[in-house]
């Protein structure tokens, strides 16, 4: 972009992008007209291998129904983080499950000052674009904040395709306000109530992304 916008901008450009699904992945058009994969389907191919082989171990019903629970549950959770931090209105849950989930993280939520939530954005170096969770203020550093459920805690290598996905969202923010991302953070909730928090400096995997965005374009073509 020629002109830089303020970090408090960033949703407006939510409704300047288009979104298109093909062939089970996913693509934006920005206003320039530039089509570009998104940064889960990119970052995806950090974790197909041990999907596949997952879905081989337990079958493909099982599959799909473990999927479809997780997507559910992280859809509706995502929701719930989103409502609070922009304080709209009050917090109801259908289950305790659900609340106890929320209460678990809700102190993490209180501790974050954000500044776009839910915004679509590009990057035309990676030639990427996406929809990150949160920019904001964590521990007086500008960092972009995801928000993931599990039904087990998780160890901390698998934090890894996070951190890519984190670092794109990082470098966008960059180009398109001139706002330097210090901190990515990936804040989990875990069934029964539990939380954990992962972090790295966005610097360490900035080659790793470009590495792997040159792989998807020798897979795919794009």
């Amino acid at each position: 972009m020629e002109n830089q916008i303020s970090i408090y901008d960033l949703e407006d450009l939510q409704k300047s992008m288009t979104r298109v699904q093909e062939d089970g992945k996913r693509f934006y058009q920005t206003p320039e007209g530039q089509r570009y994969p998104s940064v889960t389907t990119v970052t995806g191919l950090l974790t197909r291998d041990h999907i596949k082989l997952w879905r081989e171990r337990v079958g493909a019903e099982e599959a799909n129904r473990v999927s479809t629970q997780a997507a559910k549950r992280g859809t509706k959770m995502h929701s719930l983080f989103e409502q609070y931090l922009r304080q709209e209105e009050e917090i109801v849950f259908e289950n305790v499950l659900d609340q106890s989930m929320f209460n678990a993280v809700q102190p993490v939520l209180d501790e974050i000052i954000p500044f776009a939530l839910e915004a679509g954005m590009w990057s035309d170096s990676l030639q990427m674009a996406g929809q990150v969770d949160c920019v904001g203020v964590w521990d007086n550093r500008l960092s972009i904040i995801d928000f993931k459920t599990s039904s087990k805690y998780k160890e901390e290598y698998m934090a890894d395709p996070w951190f890519h996905q984190m670092t794109a969202y990082a470098i966008m923010v960059e180009e398109l306000t001139g706002e330097v991302v210090e901190d990515i953070v990936a804040v989990v909730a875990v069934d029964g109530g539990g939380v954990q928090i992962f972090e790295a400096d966005p610097l360490d995997y900035v080659d790793k992304l470009y590495d792997l965005r040159n792989r998807y374009r020798s897979l795919h073509g794009v």
